[in-house]
């Protein structure tokens, strides 16, 4: 990354809250809620940073964070409730478990976890340091899920794309048909499932 990032940062007292996962068509959604002492440099939306740099700035948030949790929702919740409700359960879960209580919660995007006093920030994980230190754990905490999970349902090659609707997935889609980690309310995966 050329430009160095500045992103706001809110103190000890401040929660921020990210999830990852809501657009893959298999696999759990998961979000992460951190606590952040100081600024931490190079973080920055989890989408823009690679998976190196990912894995890097997790070990660091995890050793500096004041306080941090990781929670999901699994694929019969998403199946359930929907994706968006079931990621604003994964972002309350993780709110709940975090260790110390903060003053003041900041979410990505413009939805509220149920029954939660929070400020909603859109592109929050591109502004606020503790936002897009949420991002990064979620991100990594997910991505080592469907890795984990590849070797349970091999030939979807869920460790490759992790569950997004890639050319790759989207052909072992239509050879192997859905398994227990896909999304049969998404479209793709319910046009796959036709055949089964």
């Amino acid at each position: 990354m050329n430009q160095m990032v500045l992103l706001q940062h809110f103190g000890r007292d401040t929660a921020g809250v990210d999830e990852a996962g809501r657009g893959p068509l298999a696999g759990p959604v998961i979000a992460a809620a951190v606590i952040l002492a100081w600024p931490i440099p190079g973080l920055d939306d989890s989408k823009r940073l690679s998976a190196q740099r990912r894995l890097h700035l997790a070990r660091q948030i995890r050793q500096e964070a004041v306080a941090w949790s990781i929670a999901w929702a699994p694929v019969r919740e998403i199946e359930r409730d929907n994706i968006l409700r079931a990621s604003l359960q994964a972002m309350a879960r993780a709110i709940a478990a975090l260790p110390r209580r903060p003053l003041r919660i900041l979410v990505d995007g413009n939805q509220s976890p149920p029954g939660m006093v929070v400020e909603t920030i859109v592109g929050g994980d591109g502004q606020v340091d503790a936002i897009a230190a949420a991002g990064i754990l979620a991100k990594v905490a997910r991505d080592g899920e469907m890795q984990d999970l590849d070797a349970c349902y091999p030939g979807y090659g869920f460790a490759r794309h992790m569950g997004y609707g890639t050319d790759l997935h989207l052909q072992a889609l239509r050879r192997l048909g859905p398994c227990p980690l896909h999304r049969r309310g998404f479209g793709p995966v319910d046009r796959a499932g036709e055949g089964c």
